[in-house]
């Protein structure tokens, strides 16, 4: 269940790729709901996005206590060059806070909207416009921002996998293939 120094334990290896699924889909259930115009179809498609959104800030705060409280973090598994290794760091920490800032921005848009009550059925009526809401705009930043860090994250992953050849991805995967 642990991580050892030089691969990551299954708990860490569960909840990194549960977390990538969930973001996929938080992110294109968002873009979805954001082009469509009819309240029934943006509704339909938020009361799946809201519990998934909260679903993906709790898997973080449980992530991040494990991390703090349970295991560690192996050592790193090749020699990059110092900046690599910061750019790693960096986008990391950058995945804490865009999922948080988006959960907390996506709270605010559904408590300060009333929409939480049109989408739960607790009230009726359509949605409201988001834009009118001063949370909007962090959470459409912040969708923009996971997609380069989504994309920042998996090309390093993919060009320690084809181009280094250095197995650094297997690190993140069950079993102990590496």
């Amino acid at each position: 269940m642990k991580s050892t120094s030089s691969k990551y334990g299954s708990v860490a290896v569960a909840s990194h790729w549960v977390s990538a699924i969930l973001i996929f889909a938080l992110l294109g259930s968002g873009f979805r709901a954001a082009s469509l115009d009819e309240s029934a179809a943006k509704e339909a498609i938020l009361m799946i996005h809201a519990p998934l959104g909260g679903a993906i800030v709790l898997l973080t705060l449980l992530r991040l206590f494990w991390w703090w409280r349970v295991d560690q973090k192996p050592e790193p598994g090749t020699a990059d060059p110092a900046w690599q290794i910061f750019v790693a760091k960096a986008v990391h920490v950058l995945f804490y806070f865009a999922i948080l800032g988006m959960g907390a921005s996506g709270i605010g848009l559904f408590a300060l909207s009333g929409a939480g009550d049109v989408v739960f059925g607790a009230g009726s009526g359509p949605l409201p416009d988001f834009a009118d809401y001063a949370p909007r705009m962090p959470h459409g930043l912040g969708a923009r921002l996971m997609m380069a860090l989504l994309a920042l994250h998996a090309g390093a992953a993919l060009y320690h996998h084809f181009i280094k050849k250095d197995g650094l991805l297997w690190r993140m995967w069950f079993g102990s293939k590496g």
